[in-house]
């Protein structure tokens, strides 16, 4: 394992390097979570794509320690806001504050002003200030009196949310899910999962001490933006472009769906697929690559009609079938 201080430091900026890095990246995030791969990697996707992620679970599934322990492996600023029915938008991004001392208002930033903000439980908090984020984690800045301000390079906003039929949830507005480049459920873990999950807390593991539990930094911002202008050098071919784009169209006819995935959905999964490719050690996409992200990248920017629901139809079925029906190119 690379150490951040001496032989990777030395490397910053060079792609196998940061490559490595963002594999070692994984390797810390399991020492404190067990079993959640797919999640592990479609955040360490979702950082290369310079995008948000949205971790959808029922509690206890470790959705909060899976973000902390990825923050705990980068050397990034992180703040936690814990969604909460009172929060207002000005919680989140600040606010005007009056100085006795100069007569004057000040500027006091809110959490959002951080490289990688928590934002736990955020459909527990009323749609108003939920979408208090849109601006953030589209424009990447903060509008406050009329003044934008910048926020830190690289910014990312990791969300958690228990499922929308738990008591006291809002669902999330339609335009702030479309800001979220990945969709990622955490489900429960495999009985032998749990048995390691038991079997480290028997042995001390503090899920509130993730030092002590042995993870430690091994990327930084030099790793991520060398891993970043690698992947834009990832080749594409015009017919897996038209593979993304039959996928997204297939959709939007589906008899099952009121409303299919809009062309920034496209883009988002033809990101997604470049960096997956990118990060299993190719220099092209290819079909697999497509598929593999297709589910976490679009089951958000679906809509199922009411009698689909009704029927138990869901996104990911529906989706599903539109990836085995769709032609795969050779």
């Amino acid at each position: 394992m690379m150490d951040p201080t001496t032989d990777n430091a030395g490397n910053a900026g060079d792609p196998g390097s940061a490559r490595a890095s963002l594999e070692a990246l994984r390797a810390e995030i399991a020492k404190a979570v067990v079993g959640q791969d797919p999640a592990v990697t479609g955040l360490v996707v979702a950082l290369l794509c310079r995008g948000h992620v949205l971790l959808e679970g029922v509690p206890g599934v470790a959705k909060t320690l899976l973000v902390r322990a990825l923050a705990s492996a980068l050397e990034l600023e992180t703040k936690r806001v814990q969604f909460t029915p009172d929060l207002m938008p000005s919680d989140i991004t600040g606010s005007l504050v009056y100085d006795t001392r100069t007569t004057e208002f000040s500027f006091q930033p809110g959490p959002v002003f951080t490289n990688l903000l928590l934002a736990d439980e955020i459909n527990r908090t009323p749609p108003k200030t939920q979408s208090s984020l849109l601006e953030a984690m589209e424009e990447r800045q903060v509008t406050v009196d009329g003044t934008p301000r910048p926020l830190p390079e690289p910014f990312l906003v990791a969300a958690t949310q228990n499922p929308v039929e738990y008591e006291g949830t809002y669902p999330l507005p339609e335009a702030q899910l479309d800001r979220f480049l990945l969709k990622l459920t955490v489900p429960l873990p495999a009985r032998q999962d749990e048995i390691d999950v038991l079997t480290r807390h028997a042995a001390g593991f503090d899920p509130r001490d993730l030092r002590a539990a042995g993870v430690r930094p091994v990327a930084g911002p030099a790793d991520l933006e060398a891993a970043r202008a690698a992947v834009t050098k990832t080749t594409v071919s015009p017919e897996i472009t038209a593979y993304v784009v039959d996928i997204c169209r297939a959709t939007r006819e589906s008899p099952s769906l009121a409303l299919g995935v809009s062309p920034r959905g496209a883009t988002a999964l033809l990101a997604t697929a470049r960096a997956w490719a990118w990060l299993t050690g190719r220099d092209y996409v290819i079909p697999d690559d497509v598929k593999a992200l297709a589910l976490p990248t679009l089951r958000h920017r679906v809509q199922l009609r009411p009698e689909a629901e009704m029927e138990g139809v869901t996104a990911d079925s529906v989706i599903n079938a539109i990836l085995a029906h769709v032609p795969v190119p050779r």
